[in-house]
């Protein structure tokens, strides 16, 4: 490899629209933020409870790493495993009515620590075809058969498992699709697992936080226990507005994933001050339900407008509000826009979508206010769609 074969990469990115250039955050994660300099209204983040910098998870991260320090200094297994993280997974065990609960550093880090530890040469691994690009790498590295079945498709899905020789079945899935808002059939994805006696293992990223009572996620919402979803991983960097990631199961899966998961074993720990922080967003997430209901009243809110206008939103029901343009060219033309007018809606592209499903995804936080909604819509209102055809 050289210098050259670099700049080719970067070239051919470039040329693709696929180039991606990050913005510098200037404030706190809020509604209204500082980016590249400039104040803008986001909504594009998602700290879909506004929990991000709530003054009580502040207040309680700062006096943590008063009294413990910034960094854990070492991985779970040496010295790294803190009071504040056991407290952690004792509580979200008993908030989510399960044994055991483990912390990871990242979901990504969660998904392929299930993976590897679960599955091996011989086993089958089957994903719906738009799972989070942490379970598709997860599934790809496990060594396991992987196969894809179509978005939502369940027929499909049962069509490979019939097919299938594999001694041991793994079926992972999203909860809330991250980029399309849309859910999946988890009921009926239950009953398909128990009847190809496939071990079930959902990712609710997007769920945890937003959907069931309390917050407790999709499986709650869809009333899903452990019996019927034996494995089940949620971030910590969503609705809890802090960082790391969750797998909460039996107490035989937890010890599994102790001893044979390279994710866990091989990374240092959660800082303790982290673990603090996240204690009590989940105290305020459990109690304060008017963040959920006040959420999906700023969604109602945008898809009424957005209808009005002849806006075509995806069929998505939670925070997770796209509008799919189709062109890369078009979709950053608009997001460009946005921009120019003080609003920062990320342009989502290849191959983070499919080709030519390119969109705008839109999300809400409770942060927001109806007021903003409405600025948000009426700069919609004024995009000069036309003008940018020609791109598309």
């Amino acid at each position: 490899m050289s210098e050259d074969y670099f700049q080719q990469l970067l070239s051919e990115r470039q040329e693709q629209g696929l180039y991606r250039n990050r913005m510098v955050l200037g404030s706190s994660q809020d509604a209204s933020v500082i980016v590249n300099g400039k104040p803008c209204l986001a909504f594009c983040s998602n700290d879909y409870l506004g929990l991000a910098n709530h003054p009580d998870v502040v207040q309680a991260f700062q006096k943590a790493a008063d009294e413990y320090g910034v960094g854990s200094g070492a991985s779970n297994l040496i010295l790294g495993h803190s009071r504040p993280q056991h407290q952690l997974e004792e509580e979200l065990a008993d908030f989510l009515g399960r044994p055991r609960v483990l912390l990871f550093s990242t979901g990504y880090m969660a998904n392929l620590g299930v993976m590897s530890a679960l599955l091996q040469q011989g086993d089958a691994i089957f994903q719906d075809r738009l799972n989070h690009a942490s379970l598709l790498d997860a599934g790809r590295l496990s060594g396991a058969r992987f196969q894809r079945f179509r978005h939502l498709e369940l027929d499909d899905l049962e069509q490979r498992l019939i097919s299938s020789s594999a001694s041991r079945k793994l079926i992972a899935t999203d909860g809330v699709f991250s980029m399309d808002g849309d859910q999946q059939n988890l009921p009926r994805l239950a009953q398909i697992a128990s009847k190809h006696q496939a071990m079930l293992m959902l990712d609710d990223a997007h769920g945890f936080g937003v959907l069931g009572k309390q917050g407790k996620g999709t499986a709650n919402a869809d009333d899903l226990g452990m019996r019927e979803l034996p494995i089940l991983m949620a971030t910590l960097g969503k609705s809890l507005g802090t960082f790391g990631a969750f797998v909460a199961g039996s107490e035989a899966l937890i010890e599994v994933l102790i001893q044979f998961s390279r994710s866990y074993i091989y990374t240092t720990a959660m800082p303790p001050a982290v673990a603090e922080a996240t204690r009590v967003s989940l105290g305020i997430m459990a109690r304060e339900q008017w963040r959920r209901d006040h959420l999906f009243k700023l969604v109602e809110q945008f898809r009424a407008g957005c209808m009005a206008m002849g806006i075509p939103l995806m069929d998505s029901g939670t925070p997770i509000q796209p509008i799919m343009i189709g062109s890369i060219e078009k979709t950053m033309e608009v997001s460009r826009y946005l921009e120019s007018r003080g609003i920062i809606v990320t342009a989502i592209r290849p191959p983070t979508v499919p080709r030519d499903s390119s969109r705008l995804r839109v999300t809400f936080s409770a942060s927001h206010s109806h007021e903003q909604v409405n600025q948000l819509l009426d700069v919609l209102s004024e995009v000069p769609w036309d003008q940018f055809e020609d791109a598309a």
